[in-house]
Parts: C-alpha cells; structure tokens; sequence
C-alpha cells in the first residue's frame, strides 16, 4: 500500500546535487535535520552515496521501484518521514499547478 503524500516538489533540472539544497531551504524548520533522501535512480542524473547540504552530511540512496518513480523520501531521525511528489522540471506550469495543489492538499 502505498504511503500518502505529505507534498511536492518542483525542481528546475534533473541535477539532483543542485536542486536538493534548494528544496532543503523550503522546508519547515519543523522537520529537523534531513539525515537522509531516497530517490528514484531513473530520474535523476548522479546521485552520489552522500552530499554536504548546509554545513551537514546527508545520506542518499537509489531506488529504481517501479511504485513510486515521481517521489522523493526524506528522513529526519526522531521527527518522521516526508514522501514528496516529484514534478517534473519540464512540466509546465498550466500543469504543474494542479498536481502541486492535489499534493498539498493530500489528494495525490
């Protein structure tokens, strides 16, 4: 059963060392330090085993799971799990609203 969506995101590039710490930035401060990210390997260009994203060392692994290929999974140690929408940077805008609306409100 798959995991529902706490949000989206939408990158510019499918440079995953350029856009993570732009998406780090939007996040709540609530969640803590991001220790670690899953992401889809088929999506992203390089994905390196770890990335320094602020001053602290985050931990990335691959997945090629047929289930979730638009996703990205963080973990922040003791605050919880966040299973992202992943819009991709091509979308256009006209479509890239209404998933980012459906994710926000829980309906992706």
């Amino acid at each position: 059963m798959p995991r529902p969506i706490d949000g989206a995101w939408w990158p510019r590039s499918h440079d995953l060392l350029a856009e993570l710490p732009w998406l780090f930035a939007g996040l709540p401060r609530a969640w803590g330090h991001i220790a670690s990210v899953t992401v889809n390997g088929t999506t992203w260009s390089a994905v390196p085993a770890r990335m320094l994203v602020f001053n602290q060392v985050v931990r990335l692994r691959r997945t090629v799971a047929a289930s979730a290929p638009h996703t990205i999974i963080l973990l922040a140690p003791g605050r919880g799990r966040w299973d992202l929408l992943v819009v991709p940077p091509e979308t256009t805008e006209e479509a890239a609203e209404p998933l980012m609306a459906a994710a926000a409100s829980g309906r992706a």
